[in-house]
């Protein structure tokens, strides 16, 4: 076995070259030819139903903070509740086009400025458990679209983390 990594079969006579009347440097080594330019690919084409499909999504994301204000007013935090729960369903089919790689970018842009309108919203729901679940829906469909981002615009929920004080009052 070699463990030196030299070679043995070559035997060096001795001797050096005599490179005293070589002149260095003087013809630069031939470059090698460029890669062949690659014909492209054709282009995407999308189907009229995908395109029909990317603008539904982008109508129903631009109307949910509107959705979601009607709600809050005709039925208050419970409307709010009943439109997270529609808002998942709009998300689960949102991902699905995601998966199937018909997601435009427009669509995606316009979801994740309905993420920051839905936040934006003045809702007064005095029920923590409805505001961790608007939250845990715009999280996901953020998640989806921009995993490596983090935001910190998420309300805080109102109730005490203290039970000492919960007990006082």
């Amino acid at each position: 076995m070699e463990y030196a990594g030299k070679r043995t079969d070559v035997v060096d006579l001795g001797g050096e070259t005599d490179y005293s009347g070589y002149k260095w440097f003087q013809d630069p080594p031939s470059r090698p030819p460029p890669p062949p330019q690659q014909p492209p690919g054709p282009t995407y084409v999308p189907h009229p139903e995908v395109i029909e499909q990317n603008e539904m999504f982008e109508y129903a994301l631009a109307a949910a903070p509107n959705v979601l204000y009607t709600r809050y007013k005709q039925y208050g935090q419970l409307g709010v509740l009943a439109w997270c729960s529609e808002f998942g369903e709009l998300i689960d089919s949102l991902k699905e086009l995601g998966f199937q790689g018909h997601m435009f970018v427009t669509t995606r842009t316009q979801a994740l400025k309905t993420c920051e309108e839905l936040l934006k919203l003045q809702l007064d729901i005095k029920m923590a458990i409805i505001v961790m679940y608007l939250s845990s829906q715009v999280a996901r469909l953020r998640r989806f679209l921009d995993c490596d981002r983090t935001w910190e615009d998420y309300p805080k929920p109102n109730f005490p983390l203290d039970p000492q004080l919960y007990g006082s009052q």
